[in-house]
C-alpha cells in the first residue's frame, strides 16, 4: 500500500445558514471518529473541510467526509463517473457528511483520480477536488480444476445467464439515501477466510474473472449473519451464486450471500446487524460447502476484508 500523507483540509469561508440542521445519517453513534476542525472558526467565517485518503490500492474501499460548522444544504459527491448524495447530520455541533466509495478489481485503473465533491451553504454551491492515487496491486494466482460444465455453461442455460445479470446488476446498484451501516462491519460466520478478493483465478488452465468478494469456511447448515442493519432487495436462486441474498445498507452499499442451502429472509424484509439471512450451503457453481460474501459500493464490488477490522476513521487516513 502507497504511504498516505494526512488528509487534504479544504478550508472555505462563507455565511452561516440561519435554520436547523436536517437530513440523517452524515455521521452516527458508533462510528467513532475524531473530528478536524479550525478551532477558530466562528459564526461570521465557518469552515467546510474536505478529508479523504491521497491514496487507495485497487480494490481497497474508503470513505471520504465533509465537515462544516455552518449547515449543509446538500453535499453530491462524484467519483469514477458516478455519484452518491450522502446524508447529512450534526455531531459535537459539526455538520457532517460520510460516504463510501471503492474501486473493483476486475476494472480499475491505476492512476490518480478526481474525486469531486460539491455542497451547498446559505444558497452558495461550492466544489472541491481532490486527486486520489489508485495504487497497483498484486494479487495472488488461485488454480482450480473443476469439471467441464462448471466451467463452461450449458447453451440452454444462457438465456437464465443473461435474465440473472440484469436483475443481479440492477440489485448490485442499489443507492438509496439513507444510510444505515457502521463501521466496522460484522462477520458474516466465524469461519477461516479461505479465498480472499482479488485472486488471479485459473480454471482448468484458463483465465477467468478475478475473485470479487471474500470465500468463508462454513460447513452445510451454519447460520449466515448479516454484517449491518438493511433491507432485503434480492433473494433467489442464480445459476452461478446459487441461493443468494442481497441487503441494501444505504448510500449505495450491498451486501451479498452467496450458495447458502436455505433461505431466513425474503424480499422487502427489514434486517438487523447479526441477522441471520441464511444458511451456508453449496449451491450454484460451487466445490462444497462455504460462503461466499461480496460488498458492493455504488455497484463495484470491493475488498470486504477492511471493513471488518477498520473505523471510519481509518478508511479516511
Amino acid at each position: 500500500m502507497i504511504d498516505r500523507r494526512i488528509w487534504t483540509v479544504v478550508a472555505a469561508m462563507v455565511f452561516l445558514f440561519a435554520g436547523t440542521a436536517f437530513a440523517q445519517f452524515g455521521l452516527q453513534d458508533g462510528d467513532d471518529v475524531t473530528l478536524s476542525t479550525d478551532v477558530n472558526a466562528t459564526a461570521a467565517e465557518p469552515q467546510l473541510m474536505l478529508a479523504a485518503p491521497d491514496a487507495v490500492d485497487v480494490g481497497e474501499p474508503f470513505l471520504v467526509r465533509l465537515t462544516s460548522s455552518a449547515v449543509l444544504e446538500e453535499v453530491v459527491v462524484y467519483w469514477l463517473g458516478k455519484e452518491v448524495v450522502p446524508g447529512i447530520s450534526v455531531w459535537n455541533n459539526k455538520h457532517i457528511a460520510m460516504t463510501m466509495l471503492g474501486t473493483d478489481v476486475l476494472n480499475a485503473k491505476a492512476g490518480p483520480a478526481d474525486l469531486v465533491v460539491t455542497a451547498s451553504i446559505d444558497g452558495t454551491r461550492r466544489t472541491f477536488k481532490k486527486k486520489i492515487t489508485v495504487a497497483a496491486k498484486t494479487f495472488p494466482r488461485q488454480d482450480l480444476t473443476l469439471p467441464k460444465k462448471m466451467v463452461t455453461p450449458p447453451k440452454e442455460v444462457y438465456d437464465r445467464i443473461a435474465s440473472e445479470r440484469k436483475v443481479i446488476a440492477k440489485a448490485r446498484n442499489t443507492v438509496t439515501p439513507v444510510r444505515h451501516w457502521t463501521l466496522p462491519f460484522l462477520r458474516p460466520v466465524d469461519g477461516r477466510v479461505t479465498s480472499v478478493y482479488g485472486l488471479r483465478r485459473y480454471l482448468n488452465k484458463k483465465p477467468k474473472n478475478p475473485h470479487r468478494g471474500m470465500d468463508f469456511s462454513a460447513p452445510t447448515g451454519t447460520p449466515v449473519k448479516c454484517v449491518a442493519d438493511g433491507t432485503v432487495i434480492l433473494e433467489g436462486n442464480h445459476y452461478y451464486a446459487g441461493n443468494s441474498v442481497y441487503v441494501d445498507h444505504g448510500n449505495g452499499v450491498v451486501s451479498m450471500y452467496f450458495h447458502l442451502s436455505q433461505f431466513k429472509v425474503k424480499q422487502g424484509d427489514t434486517v438487523q446487524r447479526g441477522q441471520v439471512v441464511g444458511l451456508s450451503g453449496s449451491t450454484g457453481r460451487a466445490t462444497g460447502a462455504h460462503l461466499h460474501l461480496s460488498i458492493g459500493v455504488q455497484g463495484r464490488l470491493v475488498d470486504p476484508a477492511p471493513l471488518f477490522s477498520h473505523r471510519a476513521d481509518q478508511l479516511i487516513e
